[in-house]
């Protein structure tokens, strides 16, 4: 087996004496897309700083394509892009305008930025916008931009940080679509996303991490099968509030949030016949997914 292109030991890092990334270890293999996912404050920002060299380890072993061991080198930025969460874009200058200056920063010619372009805008769907302001862009185009602005230099390993954050489910859709391209060609990702579905979808591998710990890594669907009953049945009232007490004789695991009960069973068909004919509550019953899998993980409390 080939070396991973992220080879990461006991990494640490504090702020103000608090331990935000706490000695975690983890690896990232050459054509996977692998995931961190965690809830705010967690220690996914401050990970993802250290391996793209914007904040310093202060403990660890860190190697990047199995040679480097400072992010900060520039053979390790010409080999890696990184789309960050903020769309970092000059909304003076026009979509080719924005790919062909972002080229100069790896060393290209002007000449192989050109003929990179064409095969950029049409990953983007971007060709017909190509003499644009970035201004007049919508928030989806911008999202698209800034992903194949990050290929402009062919990188092995791609990093994305919340890459669909705030965009309609179309536009979500297509970018996943552009990455599951990307990576059929045999590109590396590397990905953190609020978004359960979009790891589901995308994610060969995943961890998440909270109060700077892994807590769970490996694949999807194995977590899930893992750590949680198969089958979810969630019960509302047609009418607030919700009588907890009312149900203390259905099976399985049960967990409420406001006016809704989560009941984790092995088989959905026990709750739903045990509540038939109750007309004043709505039933759903569906399979377990990645989303019960990171509450049950991390809490249901909102964090800041």
């Amino acid at each position: 087996m080939s070396s991973p292109l992220i080879l990461a030991k006991g990494l640490v890092k504090r702020y103000q004496g608090r331990l935000v990334v706490d000695h975690i270890d983890f690896e990232v293999r050459a054509g996977e897309c692998f995931g961190m996912l965690g809830p705010n404050g967690a220690g996914k920002t401050t990970t993802l700083r250290m391996l793209t060299g914007l904040t310093p380890r202060e403990g660890g072993e860190l190697s990047l394509f199995d040679r480097f061991s400072d992010p900060a080198e520039a053979e390790v930025h010409r080999r890696m892009g990184v789309v960050s969460q903020e769309d970092n874009l000059d909304d003076d200058l026009t979509v080719e305008e924005n790919i062909l200056i972002y080229g100069r920063y790896f060393g290209l010619r002007d000449g192989e930025i050109r003929a990179r372009v064409e095969a950029l805008l049409e990953f983007a769907q971007l060709v017909e916008r190509r003499t644009h302001a970035v201004r007049a862009l919508s928030g989806g185009m911008k999202r698209r931009l800034v992903i194949a602005r990050a290929l402009v230099a062919a990188p092995e390993l791609l990093i994305l940080d919340e890459p669909t954050t705030g965009l309609d489910p179309q536009a979500r859709h297509l970018i996943w679509q552009r990455l599951a391209a990307l990576k059929a060609k045999g590109t590396t990702l590397f990905l953190t996303t609020h978004y359960m579905e979009e790891a589901t979808r995308l994610c060969d591998r995943l961890m998440i991490i909270d109060g700077g710990k892994i807590i769970a890594m490996g694949e999807p669907h194995a977590l899930i099968r893992h750590h949680l009953e198969p089958e979810v049945v969630e019960i509302r009232p047609l009418i607030p509030p919700l009588d907890r007490e009312s149900f203390s004789h259905l099976p399985g695991r049960i967990e409420q949030t406001g006016d809704t009960l989560y009941c984790h069973v092995q088989e959905a068909a026990e709750v739903m016949d045990a509540l038939r004919g109750r007309r004043d509550l709505i039933c759903l019953s569906r399979p377990a997914g990645l989303e019960d899998l990171f509450l049950k993980l991390t809490g249901r409390e909102l964090r800041d």
